[in-house]
């Protein structure tokens, strides 16, 4: 099974998630990042770009002809997802969990402090404990 690490109290979910793409990058892991939403996966994707004014993250959809030449793919469906070759790190902005978590050695979680952002991850949580997966949480430290 999987382990699962939630990350607590974000100020800015997507945000916090550009932090956690960069140090993954940095330690030279393929991450994908798993998000239905195709409005929230564009901010992510504009904000990976321009988070930090000396940080450049090199990423890409996981169907763009030149994937294979990043780190960070942004992954749009479950198709994808089925299709990727990858089965070590996925960092989850959708609302529910990603199809078939059990392929996946560690999936990241970031949580920020809204309500509804909270429920959600709960009820994720609950998911993954039922599935058999091994889930952790973590306190974000203050900015």
């Amino acid at each position: 099974m999987s382990r699962i690490d939630f990350a607590y109290g974000a100020q800015n979910r997507l945000r916090a998630a550009c932090r956690t793409v960069a140090r993954h990058m940095q330690a030279g892991h393929l991450l994908l990042v798993y998000c239905t939403d195709a409005r929230r996966l564009k901010r992510f994707d504009a904000l990976l770009w321009s988070f930090e004014p000396a940080s450049f993250i090199p990423h890409t959809r996981i169907d763009d002809p030149l994937a294979h030449e990043a780190r960070v793919w942004l992954v749009p469906d479950a198709p994808a997802l089925a299709g990727s070759s990858s089965t070590d790190w996925l960092l989850n902005l959708d609302i529910d969990c990603p199809p078939e978590a059990h392929r996946f050695t560690r999936i990241l979680e970031i949580v920020s402090g809204h309500e509804a952002d909270m429920q959600a991850a709960r009820q994720r949580w609950a998911s993954y404990r039922e599935a058999g997966h091994d889930v952790r949480g973590h306190q974000l430290p203050a900015p």
